[in-house]
């Protein structure tokens, strides 16, 4: 790319640090001890800006950066656009919905300069926008004029660069990913796996509706496997949200894309729609959501909701848009299912037969993450049935450990199987503590309390003394073998030897290790490393927003540091985490086995008084730099003596970890069998 494509692009401090693969400290400790540092170019004094092309030819001069990657270049001009980074992701992804459908008119406009791209740009993009989203006036989308485009141009080339390989939608949710992850409190987002759940509620479908579609990860799961024809309809209050949407969709689906800007409360943008489907998470707990205003409207079929009633009129709204037979999967707050002021909508949706299924879902399935969020999932009644039933479920034991987040193949499997079998045959045998077919005129009493867990019986008392005694029969192997391992009393204290040092950043710079930092994006079925299963010592659980970002893939003997939280932590890849890609807040040493024995690098790398000195404080978090962490020069041979060391502290410390994790489980079995009579206290 051309010197000029970084002329306007700024750079934050945050911005260098990930260019070079580094803390912000070491950002900071650079501008202190380098006279020839770029000087801010904007910014404020707290948080000043520097020009891209200068930071790039320091750090070369520096030999702290080979070559900047491409997606880390585009995203440092997007991120420094002079409209915001909302515009830049605006043009861009007109621009690589333009190379998506019509390559030869982006060649043909990007061939010369940056103002004949500019001035040829709009109609080349009014066509493939009024293919994809309708005529101009009815688009979410506008065209951006001439003018706008022309800073942007240097953007819109880099994004293309960065499209020729994986093509322009993993380009694009690679982009608008990193901007979501910078952003966590701007926006509502739904995870994945839950999306892709709720779409498998909903079943097959033609015409899909989000009336909060937020980012389009419903929509989108909805869309994943469509079959030809499909239309998806969302609606969002935030307009500069809605084109992210639209562009996002269109560039992952061949489906007609019908987004909306406006409150589906107030103002409808599709007051005559009967989809097939609707898919909604809703704002909680909205207390503004037009409760004075609409208290004539017709679609509160089954009553009018109460100002603190937010979500039941959600619910009634989206039940109001899907045709006769037509399904219905809300994410609700738990209290929304025993409200007192929401008991008669709720006796009502049940008395009619249009809610079939409540189903609580672990803790850490969407935010609020302390929270167990439930799933109804509803029916637009055709008819009154006889004797209407309703599947209550409970997948709470299906919660992580720590704040991995929870299992999601099986809260996928148990879920979709109990609803299908319900649904398909109306015939389900009760699962004890999972789920269970309740007759609604059992709920219809005077609180109408959904909670699944108020309902379903507790697991047989024979599988659970089973499982009690497995579990103390493990803890008792478990004990045993810490007791082998606890490691030998030191021999009298001695003066400590004087050892020539030397630093991670030093041995990276001779070859003796490879540093790498954990990824934003990447392959949406690799399992992630996060920074929460490097501390709690558990298996890859996390997850990463699909990009055209290749992950940082961990192999047996590398070893990795987590740079966030204080902790003296460093972890050797064995055979259950090798394969995983690296998160985020996670930076992995490869050492060279001719020059660095592992274990000896990852025990040095835990040493209290290494992680204060190479430790820095940004706000109230802690962070690490791992290039400055220290390490004794030792020859190959002396090395694995301190690894096997540090080796069989690392089992002993599994185990301890181990044996904690069975005595909470067996105490808590205790205690639950003791109070529900399924242990004897003798």
């Amino acid at each position: 790319m051309p010197d000029k494509a970084t002329d306007g692009t700024e750079v934050t401090a945050a911005g260098i640090a990930r260019l070079a693969g580094v803390g912000r400290a070491a950002v900071s400790n650079w501008r202190r001890r380098h006279a020839d540092f770029p000087k801010p170019v904007g910014g404020t004094e707290t948080s000043p800006s520097f020009a891209l092309a200068d930071v790039e030819a320091w750090l070369r001069a520096q030999g702290k950066l080979a070559e900047v990657p491409p997606r880390e270049r585009v995203w440092q001009q997007l991120a420094g656009h002079p409209e915001g980074p909302v515009t830049a992701l605006v043009h861009t992804g007109c621009v690589l919905l333009l190379i998506h459908d019509r390559p030869t008119l982006w060649l043909d406009a990007s061939a010369g300069s940056d103002e004949r791209l500019a001035a040829m740009l709009p109609a080349a993009l009014d066509q493939v926008l009024d293919a994809r989203f309708g005529p101009a006036p009815q688009r979410t989308v506008t065209t951006p004029i001439g003018p706008r485009l022309l800073p942007s141009a240097p953007l819109l080339r880099g994004a293309a660069e960065l499209a020729a390989g994986p093509g322009a939608r993993k380009a694009y949710e690679f982009l608008l990913g990193r901007h979501l992850d910078a952003n966590p409190r701007q926006y509502a987002l739904t995870p994945a796996p839950l999306a892709e759940l709720m779409a498998g509620l909903a079943g097959p479908a033609r015409t899909v509706l989000d009336p909060a579609c937020g980012t389009g990860t419903l929509l989108r799961a909805a869309a994943t496997g469509s079959r030809p024809g499909q239309e998806l309809y969302g609606q969002d209050d935030d307009p500069a949200l809605t084109a992210l949407t639209a562009l996002r969709l269109a560039l992952s689906t061949d489906a007609t894309v019908r987004i909306a800007a406006g409150d589906s409360l107030r103002a409808d943008a599709v007051p005559g729609l009967r989809a097939d489907a609707a898919l909604c998470h809703p704002p909680f707990n909205e207390r503004n959501w037009g409760h004075d205003e609409l208290a004539y409207d017709p679609r509160w079929e089954y009553g009018f909701p109460a100002r603190t009633e937010s979500e039941l009129a959600w619910v009634q709204h989206a039940l109001a848009r899907v045709r006769d037979g037509g399904t219905v999967v809300v994410l609700m707050p738990p209290a929304a299912a025993s409200r007192r002021s929401g008991r008669r909508i709720r006796a009502d949706l049940l008395r009619r037969g249009a809610l079939r299924a409540v189903i609580a879902l672990p803790a850490g399935a969407a935010p609020p993450y302390n929270i167990p969020l439930h799933l109804w999932v509803l029916r637009r009644p055709e008819k009154a049935p006889a004797q209407p039933e309703v599947l209550l479920a409970d997948a709470g034991q299906f919660a992580g450990e720590g704040r991995g987040g929870p299992d999601w193949r099986s809260v996928r499997d148990a879920v979709l199987g109990a609803w299908g079998d319900f649904d398909r045959t109306g015939r389900f045998d009760d699962r004890p503590g999972l789920a269970r077919r309740l007759p609604v005129i059992e709920l219809l009493d005077d609180d109408v309390d959904l909670a699944p867990a108020r309902h379903l019986p507790p697991p047989t008392a024979a599988g659970d003394t089973g499982r009690l005694t497995d579990v103390r029969e493990r803890l008792d192997e478990t004990l045993r073998l810490t007791a082998r391992l606890t490691p030998a009393a030191p021999a009298t204290s001695r003066a400590a030897p004087r050892r020539p040092l030397t630093t991670v950043g030093e041995l990276a710079r001779g070859g003796a290790l490879t540093l790498r930092t954990g990824t934003h994006g990447g392959h949406a079925r690799v399992p992630v490393l996060t920074d929460h299963d490097v501390l709690a010592g558990t298996g890859p659980t996390g997850t990463l927003p699909e990009s055209d970002e290749e992950p940082v893939l961990t192999e047996p003997g590398d070893v990795v540091v987590p740079v966030l939280g204080g902790g003296t932590v460093a972890r050797v890849v064995d055979a259950t985490t090798a394969g995983a890609a690296l998160g985020r807040n996670l930076v992995l040493l490869r050492p060279d086995p001719a020059a660095l024995d592992p274990w000896f690098l990852a025990g040095f790398l835990r040493g209290t008084a290494n992680h204060r000195q190479a430790s820095s404080y940004a706000s109230t978090a802690t962070r690490l730099d791992v290039r400055r962490l220290q390490l004794p020069r030792l020859p190959l041979d002396a090395q694995r003596g301190y690894g096997d060391r540090f080796r069989a502290l690392d089992e002993f410390e599994r185990a301890l970890r181990l044996a904690g994790r069975l005595g909470e489980q067996l105490v808590r079995g205790m205690y639950d069998g003791l109070t529900d009579g399924t242990v004897a206290p003798d």
